[in-house]
């Protein structure tokens, strides 16, 4: 009979090959990642204006949220204790005509048979949060990195998972590092960047990518893991232009930009019931228009402020206490966002900021409909001798642990 020492030996044994296979495996999945080139940011250039508001309607603004977490794989994952029909209940209390659930690694079909139904998913599961959000998703990729990540990687990751889904959008690019302010200059064919969540502000990232001459637009979602926690729950949301509150149409309208992020005022101690009755107040984007070189915005509400962002982020103009603005265009402006922050509307007086809205770019462009393609070529000689030389090493440390080995078998006997 073995005792307990070498039991527990050949655990450990066990336990260390077991995990040398995992990392022998993960090795081989980065050596066989395509190295790419990418080419230097081009900022928005042309003699017209874009307008992704172009024919928006007013009545038919839609409240939705891509980013919440219920019980999914055994309750193994954050949100275990959240269940599908206290999700629905309580965010269509709060106004909510698109609520979805996008769980770690899984398609929730719990809401298949409704019309504003959408398939979600949240892509990733490395130790550092690169992950994305996979709307109007098909099927789930089952393939990450999960290690560390350089630009290639990322580019890959991307590209793997255009073909499976309607909308591809970076989730939440400043929360651990995932995205740096670099990546966003030269990623390509994405769709969104989830620039707002609840607990991160990753406006900058957006603007990196603005800058960079990529046509990609906001999502804005609460990324909530507790049902039941007030502070989780309608802080963030995407409101959507649509004439139909239906999945289809929902995901063609986020795609082309008629959409806006909103970022929720809440007060201290704000209970469900009084969110539900602050959410009938929350302002509405009346229009946006672009008329000549000039971009017209007009909201209903108290704008305390309305500020028009351009190159890096950079404010050009700031207009106070007006529902109405305009910004005309100058020659060296490629794109123009627009913040609209709000009064305490819902409350007398009407005292400091509130609800804020973080409207879509109007961009130059060339009168082909602007789109963010793949532009990123595979460098093929970097990525052999890339695979040549990681493959060698795999074979050469293997060859000496068997020769280390032998030899102590050797002395041994």
């Amino acid at each position: 009979m073995k005792s307990k020492k070498a039991v527990f030996l050949n655990f450990l044994k066990g336990t260390g090959c077991f995990f040398l296979t995992l990392l022998c495996f993960e090795l081989i999945l980065y050596f066989l990642v395509p190295v790419y080139d990418f080419p230097s940011p081009q900022p928005f250039a042309g003699e017209k204006l874009y307008n992704p508001y172009q024919g928006m309607d007013s009545t038919h603004w839609r409240k939705a949220n891509f980013h919440f977490h219920a019980r999914a794989w055994a309750g193994l994952t954050s949100g275990r204790h959240n269940t599908t029909d206290a999700f629905y209940n309580t965010y269509k209390a709060l106004g909510y005509d698109a609520p979805q659930i996008s769980n770690y690694q899984s398609i929730d079909e719990s809401f298949k048979d409704s019309s504003f139904y959408i398939p979600v998913y949240e892509h990733g599961f490395g130790i550092r949060k690169k992950h994305q959000i996979l709307i109007g998703a098909h099927k789930v990729l089952w393939l990450d990195y999960s290690l560390t990540q350089n630009l290639s990687h990322k580019q890959h990751m991307i590209n793997l998972l255009r073909p499976d889904n309607d909308i591809v959008a970076i989730a939440h690019p400043d929360w651990e590092g995932g995205y740096s302010l670099n990546d966003m200059q030269y990623l390509t064919n994405y769709d969104l960047v989830e620039a707002l969540d609840r607990n991160w502000r990753s406006i900058p990232h957006w603007d990196a990518a603005l800058s960079a001459g990529k046509a990609v637009y906001i999502l804005a979602d609460d990324d909530a893991h507790n049902i039941s926690d007030p502070y989780e729950i309608q802080r963030i949301c995407t409101y959507i232009n649509s004439p139909e509150n239906k999945g289809p149409a929902l995901t063609k309208a986020l795609k082309a930009g008629m959409s806006f992020g909103a970022e929720i005022y809440m007060s201290n101690n704000e209970s469900f019931s009084q969110k539900a009755d602050n959410a009938r107040s929350i302002p509405c984007v009346n229009s946006v228009n672009v008329h000549g070189d000039t971009l017209w915005v007009s909201v209903s509400g108290k704008p305390l402020k309305i500020t028009f962002i351009g190159q890096d982020g950079e404010p050009k103009k700031i207009v106070r206490l007006a529902n109405k603005a305009w910004y005309k265009f100058k020659p060296d402006d490629t794109y123009i966002r627009t913040e609209i922050v709000f009064l305490k509307y819902y409350m007398f007086p009407a005292v400091g900021p509130g609800t804020i809205f973080y409207l879509n770019p109007v961009f130059r462009y060339n009168g082909t409909t602007p789109s963010n393609p793949l532009v990123a070529e595979i460098n093929q000689p970097r990525t052999w001798i890339l695979r040549i030389l990681g493959f060698g090493s795999m074979v050469a440390i293997v060859a000496a642990g068997f020769v280390v080995m032998r030899n102590r078998r050797l002395k041994k006997g």
